[in-house]
């Protein structure tokens, strides 16, 4: 899994700027920061994954937080049924998709 999610950022940075202009926290998406982060009127990132499952079969294998020009993001590592992985850009305060990299 670890070796995925290597190759899925790898990718990812050679492929330079896409969508948006991604600058990770490089903080993992856990208790403490989402309690911290859910005050600020973000949607709940398990209304963000139902809404990525119900449109891209598969399974959630990761989030991080970051910031997405200059906004709140959820950076969701997904794994579609074919196998392969993909991390979804999510704006946390509406919820839209914002950019996928990889799959």
């Amino acid at each position: 899994m670890k070796r995925l999610f290597a190759l899925a950022v790898l990718a990812a940075v050679v492929a330079g700027p896409s969508v948006v202009d991604a600058q990770p926290y490089g903080r993992a998406f856990g208790q403490d920061s989402y309690q911290d982060r859910r005050g600020a009127g973000q949607v709940p990132l398990s209304r963000v994954l139902q809404m990525i499952a119900a449109r891209h079969p598969g399974r959630h294998l990761n989030t991080t937080t970051g910031d997405a020009g200059g906004r709140p993001a959820y950076y969701v590592q997904w794994q579609l049924e074919n196998g392969r992985v993909v991390v979804f850009v999510v704006d946390a305060e509406s919820g839209q998709i914002l950019g996928r990299q990889g799959g």
